[in-house]
């Protein structure tokens, strides 16, 4: 009987990753936190964040996602969704540091925005976004690369959500591109097809498709899905040729779980409800809804809303809870969509405890976990952020 010998197996860069030893700067996804947090269960976290804030004064810009958790929004000098927020960094040139309650594209756009003697810090490296992972700058140049063996490359224009990482934001510049928010992204698309005969999507398909199919007039037929996972993103070259739009295979963990049943349900419950989702949710349930549109729209629906009225809403709980407790004064009902539990989870990791040790660091002199992009990824997603700014 002869002894096994140990194989001779080197772990991949992605399962060093997923096992937290090793770091992938071109993540969305941060691998580790220096330093000593406080513990969650400090009673004087909230003091502590207090005296550090107003240590640090005028040098130190708080903005808060509008899916922060309470205990940091109450910390907040302004909150909005990312571009707003990326904006009034923009617009505060005094504050030395920006602390950025939100994930890391965020803080990346921030970044992007701000002068050089600004410093972007994000609480928790940790705070990615599962739908800014799922286009790398490497898929999507593979992306590019079949749309040119195709023959449709050049009559291509890529258009990127505001929520995809920095190298997303500069291929788009360098392509022609533009970046798009919920808001403004039919503006977007309508400018896009002005410049070409097809739109590359990326990340989120539910956006694209909504906007295209619901706001646009296309057919669900004009929509073809990439996916990267798959050789040639699982299409045709006949498939490539035909679409109008060519959508990327990515989606928002918390939006993609609303389903018509969860429509369907809010509305046996609460008869005479509005149901209000945003449009990364997916195209069945959007066609389901009464109303439709970004977080802005969704808090200036309910600010107008009559009393009396009731409403479920479609989007992440931190918010959805916060609007309830807000307009219960005013007699309106709010309840999230969904029966279950859903926060953003990369989001949340944004807490008090975080928020506390970054504020006590920089109150201390000590910079921690700035968000730097490099001056050539800088140079072009800002170029596709301008031409977004520019749209009529």
């Amino acid at each position: 009987m002869t002894t096994a010998q140990p194989l001779d197996v080197q772990p991949s860069p992605l399962a060093l990753l997923l096992l937290g030893r090793e770091a992938d700067t071109k993540s969305e996804r941060g691998v580790d936190c220096p330093g000593d947090l406080p513990s969650p269960s400090d009673p004087h976290l909230v003091e502590r964040a207090r005296a550090a804030k107003e240590k640090l004064g005028d040098k130190v810009f708080i903005l808060g996602h509008h899916y922060q958790r309470d205990e940091v929004i109450q910390f907040a000098d302004v909150t909005g969704d990312s571009f707003k927020l990326a904006k009034d960094a923009a617009a505060k040139p005094e504050a030395e540091y920006i602390v950025f309650c939100g994930v890391h594209f965020m803080a990346e756009s921030a970044d992007i925005l701000t002068s050089d003697d600004q410093k972007v810090v994000l609480p928790d490296l940790a705070a990615g976004c599962s739908m800014a992972d799922m286009a790398t700058a490497e898929q999507v140049a593979e992306c590019w690369d079949v749309l040119t063996e195709a023959g449709v490359a050049e009559q291509v224009v890529p258009v990127s959500y505001m929520n995809s990482s920095a190298d997303i934001k500069a291929f788009t510049g360098k392509h022609g591109g533009t970046i798009c928010t919920s808001s403004n992204a039919k503006r977007a698309l309508d400018w896009a097809f002005e410049q070409g005969e097809k739109v590359l999507f990326l990340p989120d398909q539910h956006l694209g498709r909504n906007t295209a199919v619901r706001d646009m007039g296309m057919s669900l037929d004009d929509c073809v899905l990439y996916n990267p996972h798959k050789p040639n993103g699982g299409l045709t070259v006949e498939q490539l040729r035909n679409a109008k739009m060519i959508l990327w295979r990515g989606h928002c963990s918390v939006h993609g779980r609303f389903s018509v049943e969860s429509v369907n349900d809010v509305r046996e419950r609460i008869p005479g409800v509005n149901v209000l989702v945003h449009p990364e949710c997916k195209h069945e349930v959007v066609a389901a809804a009464d109303y439709v549109g970004s977080t802005e729209y969704i808090i200036k629906a309910l600010e107008a809303a009559p009393a009396g009225s009731k409403w479920a809403i479609g989007t992440e709980l931190n918010l959805v809870r916060r609007l309830a407790n807000r307009f219960a004064a005013e007699d309106k009902e709010v309840v999230f969509l969904d029966k279950t539990v859903c926060f953003c989870s990369t989001m949340n990791r944004i807490d008090l405890p975080h928020l506390v040790w970054t504020l006590e660091s920089l109150a201390e002199g000590n910079l921690v976990n700035r968000i730097e992009v490099d001056r050539e990824t800088e140079q072009f997603a800002k170029l596709a952020l301008e031409r977004m700014l520019a749209l009529p």
